[in-house]
């Protein structure tokens, strides 16, 4: 068997010799326990690194996504996101058993889900794109979603119908909040941008950085066009063309738009390094 140092511990679930019951015969543990499967009934729920709210928050959960429970922990559940594999603690406030199966997502950049079918009802919310819906019901304008309200149906697009253009999703989060381990429509990083962006593409996408730097094949600097990854030692951008950016980044704590020589030598004036690989999607 494979030893756990050679597993990532990020997307293997597996602590303190329990695993889950996907892992036997594959890595070691004491017990391997059948996860019980979820759905985050949030707009949002951060996935942190202990069973703590004030604990780092690694990833986050969207609305409809799935979770795997292995374990509870007091406030808190341990387990697996289906959508990227990310393991850590999900408050369990968050989550519901049995989760419909989505027949949408959320398009629009953000949106809210009313009380009735009527934009004057009581509002929840807001929404972010890429969070999964089953819609039971349509009246006018307004679409009635499972487990949380009626939103506008021009908010939804049906399983399976996708964006085209991965730069012009991230340009919609201009001047969304820089957040970390955040990948919502009201906070978001760098990776967390990427994957909101490769998601409403249909394109299955790994949580950070250094997992997408993996993505695609390499090009040169001088083939950047829209679309490619610019990635750094903890950090990507995505090219709107051969001289601009659009990145999550700590220094405007925002997403942001920047010419791409400026943010090369801003990274690097700190120590931050060159950047390590330009990639395109395919």
């Amino acid at each position: 068997m494979p030893l756990l140092q050679e597993r990532d511990g990020r997307t293997t679930p597996i602590r303190d010799g329990v695993a889950s019951r996907s892992l036997e015969g594959v890595v070691r543990a004491e017990v391997y326990l059948d996860p019980t499967v979820t759905g985050c009934t949030a707009p949002a729920t951060g996935i942190h690194r202990a069973p703590d709210a004030a604990s780092e928050q690694m990833d986050q959960l969207l609305f409809g996504e799935t979770f795997e429970v292995i374990e509870e922990e007091g406030a808190f559940v341990w387990g697996q996101a289906r959508r990227d594999g990310y393991v850590g603690f999900v408050a369990a406030s968050a989550l519901k058993p049995l989760p419909p199966e989505p027949t949408h997502r959320i398009s629009a950049i953000r949106t809210y889900a009313f009380a009735g079918p009527s934009i004057k009802t009581q509002a929840f919310g807001p929404y972010s794109m890429n969070a999964l819906v089953a819609v039971e019901a349509e009246e006018g304008r307004l679409a009635k979603v499972a487990g949380a309200g009626w939103m506008a149906a021009e908010h939804l697009a049906p399983i399976g119908t996708f964006e085209s253009d991965l730069a012009a999703v991230a340009e919609r989060f201009l001047g969304a909040p820089y957040l970390w381990g955040g990948r919502e429509s009201l906070g978001l990083d760098c990776s967390g941008l990427v994957q909101a962006a490769l998601f409403a593409c249909g394109l299955a996408c790994p949580r950070d950085t250094d997992q997408q730097a993996g993505l695609g094949r390499e090009i040169g600097r001088k083939d950047l066009h829209r679309g490619d990854l610019v990635f750094w030692n903890g950090h990507v951008a995505i090219g709107l063309d051969a001289e601009r950016v659009v990145h999550a980044n700590g220094y405007h704590m925002a997403v942001a738009i920047e010419p791409l020589e400026a943010a090369i030598t801003r990274i690097a004036a700190p120590g931050g390094g060159m950047p390590t690989t330009y990639r395109r999607i395919t």
